[in-house]
């Protein structure tokens, strides 16, 4: 039997290795349209910015490795031009010749992946992008030559000799984000350019400004609500009228799934543009795969087609798509979307929905923030984490979380993760037993944490209020109260709240509406005064993350 996979990345270099562990008689082909195949695409921004000093590090196998230790016949620069599904053969081109020819095929996988959205703009050819190696040698040339006329400017004191080498970001997502930091560490002057009004979209607002926040700490200049209208020669308009210096730029506005052949081919796409496929990754054609960021999935929560361009659900579909032509019995589970970020030490993490999904899709839900340390307090080195979980208020399902902080973030989001691919409520993870020792996590976790939060909130133990309600609830009347120390509170508090300390509410009930909200620095003293005013026989519901949550926006 004879397997064609088109693509040699993270799907469908997967697809290949498998199907040869599981069938050592099988003949497999893999066309790549690139000069390189099985390389480290998440590692391309951090060879540019020169983390990754070696270049070659990036090239897991080569065509001659896959060869030698797989009996794969690997061909790079070589790209596939159409499919004949009734003859079950591929058109094919070598680039180096520009030769044709057709290869037969008894099952065909599909995973060309996703290509850079590049928008529509005058002198958008001026843009890079970062897809494969060849983008990044370029860009990492561009961004050489850029440094080294800078400081020819600089030793010849010319004009230009005190302006800083500029590059301006298309986009705010994971991999512009990568590229401010790597472009910045390399001595460049970034600035991060992005339509909506935050940046990171897999983030809440919120969670979002804490990022935002550190980069600007860092150097670098975030603008959102704009977008990049046009592109000169060595500055950048924006559609706010505002013209930047732009001596490199970069467009990471996302990706949209290469569908081309599938579409020329008569394949089903879905609804969102990706190539749909069933729970054993076969197209509408029984005969022809699909895997990777070209293809829809099925959403966790809902199980509605999503496009989710990242590297673990593509190897993992790689897998499965090997083990269904193998004829072993699986099929693909559906998707939570769990990927992380770093950005100068600062960690940015998620999993499942947002709170800005979840309302859109009209659910009812509660929303827990909380802003542990990583580890004990009272050992050396903890460093704080800002945590956010998304529950739907019907059945404590968790819908997502989002993590940004320090060390740390990772192990809670991918907790969380698993507990939502185990079906656990957000009151379960109350019981989840965790490794502890000091300098590791706390008694309590914080994934445990946001346990009894959600424990609280489904009891009815205590109600609690979202940053954004609060103004709405004072304009109407309600008193809100600030049950920190004197001290805190002339630093800052929440808007029109008056100050009476946790320790002295039982002495100063006579103060205290029949209706109140408090607040405190993270919860935790919120959430004892609530338990303290609601057997008091008022009304309270306590500020969710407290100020500091609050504070951000």
């Amino acid at each position: 039997m004879k397997t064609v996979i088109i693509g040699g990345v993270a799907g469908g270099m997967s697809a290949a290795t498998r199907l040869r562990r599981l069938d050592e008689s099988a003949q497999i082909v893999v066309l790549e349209r690139s000069g390189h195949v099985s390389f480290a695409n998440c590692g391309l921004p951090y060879y540019v910015g020169g983390v990754i000093s070696n270049r070659n590090d990036l090239l897991l196998q080569t065509p001659s490795s896959l060869k030698a230790r797989f009996g794969i016949d690997v061909r790079v620069n070589t790209e596939a031009l159409s499919i004949d599904r009734a003859a079950r053969t591929v058109l094919v081109r070598d680039l180096a010749t520009g030769e044709q020819y057709t290869e037969s095929y008894d099952s065909l996988v599909l995973a060309p992946g996703a290509a850079p959205f590049v928008p529509p703009i005058p002198g958008v050819e001026r843009a890079l992008a970062l897809r494969n190696i060849g983008d990044t040698d370029a860009m990492a040339s561009a961004v050489d030559t850029v440094l080294e006329q800078a400081e020819r400017e600089r030793l010849g004191g010319g004009a230009d000799a005190s302006a800083e080498p500029t590059a301006v970001i298309m986009g705010g997502g994971f991999i512009g984000i990568e590229l401010a930091e790597n472009l910045t560490e390399r001595g460049l002057k970034v600035v991060v350019v992005e339509l909506a009004d935050q940046i990171l979209a897999p983030l809440d607002v919120e969670m979002a400004a804490l990022v935002a926040t550190h980069l600007v700490k860092k150097g670098v200049d975030v603008r959102t609500g704009a977008s990049v209208a046009s592109i000169g020669a060595d500055t950048v308009e924006l559609s706010d009228g505002t013209t930047l210096p732009a001596h490199l730029v970069v467009a990471a506005i996302g990706v949209r799934p290469e569908t081309r052949l599938a579409e020329d081919a008569g394949l089903e796409l879905g609804a969102r543009g990706g190539i749909l496929v069933d729970e054993h990754q076969r197209t509408s054609d029984p005969a022809v795969f699909a895997v990777g960021d070209a293809v829809v999935k099925r959403d966790a929560v809902t199980g509605d087609q999503a496009l989710v361009p990242l590297a673990g659900p593509a190897n993992r579909h790689g897998r499965l798509v090997a083990d269904v032509i193998a004829g072993r019995p699986v099929a693909s589970r559906t998707v939570l979307g769990t990927a992380i970020v770093g950005a100068f030490g600062l960690v940015a993490a998620a999993t499942g929905w947002t709170e800005k999904r979840a309302v859109a899709a009209g659910r009812r839900i509660r929303v827990i923030h909380s802003h542990p340390a990583n580890h004990a307090g009272y050992y050396p080195g903890a460093e704080g984490m800002s945590l956010k979980l998304v529950v739907d208020a019907d059945t404590d399902a968790i819908l997502g979380a989002q993590g940004v902080g320090g060390a740390g973030v990772d192990k809670r989001i991918d907790v969380i993760a698993t507990a939502m691919r185990g079906g656990l409520t957000a009151s379960d993870l109350a019981d989840l037993e965790l490794s502890y020792a000091p300098q590791f996590g706390s008694a309590k976790d914080p994934v445990n944490m946001l346990g009894f939060i959600a424990e609280n909130l489904r009891d009815g133990l205590t109600e609690t209020i979202q940053w954004h309600e609060v103004a709405g609830e004072v304009a109407r009347g309600v008193q809100l109260i600030d049950v920190r120390t004197p001290a805190e509170y002339a630093r800052g508090t929440v808007d029109g709240a008056v100050n009476i300390p946790v320790d002295d509410l039982r002495a100063r009930l006579d103060e205290v509406a029949d209706e109140v909200i408090v607040h405190c620095q993270v919860g935790l003293r919120g959430y004892l005064a609530a338990r303290t005013l609601a057997q008091h026989g008022r009304r309270v519901r306590n500020l969710d993350g407290g100020y500091r949550t609050w504070a951000r926006i």
